[in-house]
């Protein structure tokens, strides 16, 4: 009898385990979820990646911080112009050669503000060279340039230097004892008396401006001056000017004074 129980205790615990047993090899026919994290792919830092580009079948270029170099031709104008105040460049011009001389005193109302002597203008050498002012300067450029260059052409090699009769000096007009003060005692005159040519050869007003030979193209000077300067003077305004050009800059309500 005791051995009959026995075997009904032993009955009853080992069926529940084999319950259990063949409960969970059922449940293992269900794949259940992993739950534990997923290693990350090496890389060859701990700090945040960016997300990879999308592959657009090119290679993407790398845009540079480096600025790229200046043009040829910006890096040469620059250049020249750095030339160009080494040999002398005054009022902000390359083609104007010469020297500050800041402000030039003189007596009475006489003098020039913001003065410069004038070397060369646009290449054309000036004998001597001329004080005057920047604005007076800057019209003597354009003359020489649209005028006298133009009139004179390959003649002689063309012009290399003008004779200069005058420039800066407390005067009066035409030299007169009393009367209003010249342009030329404000540093606003020039009076041009001979143009040099390149072959050693020149062309004088006095003798010029009555020739065949010249007489056309110092006229054509004279003209073109009509414009960058206020009043332009020659040999037909009155016995001063027989033998040169008097040009200054002088502002004219009813425009330049041309005679």
């Amino acid at each position: 009898m005791i051995r009959a129980f026995v075997i009904g205790l032993a009955l009853c615990w080992v069926g529940p385990v084999a319950a259990q047993e063949a409960g969970e090899d059922a449940d293992s026919a269900v794949a259940e979820p992993v739950l534990r994290p997923v290693a990350r792919p090496e890389t060859d830092s701990d700090s945040p990646q960016e997300p990879a580009a999308p592959d657009t079948g090119t290679s993407a270029v790398q845009q540079s911080l480096i600025p790229a170099p200046r043009p040829a031709n910006v890096a040469s104008v620059a250049a020249e112009q750095q030339l160009a105040r080494q040999r002398g460049q005054i009022c902000g011009d390359p083609s104007l050669q010469g020297e500050v001389l800041g402000t030039v005193d003189g007596p009475g109302a006489c003098g020039v503000t913001d003065a410069v002597r004038v070397k060369a203008v646009a290449g054309v050498t000036l004998v001597p060279q001329a004080t005057m002012d920047c604005g007076t300067a800057e019209a003597l450029k354009d003359w020489v340039t649209e005028g006298a260059m133009p009139a004179v052409g390959d003649l002689g090699g063309g012009i290399n230097s003008l004779r200069v009769g005058s420039h800066y000096a407390c005067r009066n007009r035409n030299n007169a004892s009393g009367g209003r003060l010249s342009e030329h005692a404000l540093g606003r005159a020039i009076d041009i008396a001979a143009i040099g040519l390149r072959d050693g050869s020149d062309i004088t007003v006095l003798r010029g401006w009555g020739s065949n030979a010249h007489g056309p193209l110092l006229r054509r000077m004279w003209r073109a001056a009509c414009g960058p300067f206020g009043t332009v003077l020659g040999p037909e305004a009155n016995r001063f000017h027989h033998d040169h050009f008097h040009f200054d800059t002088a502002n004219y309500r009813r425009g330049t004074y041309c005679r």
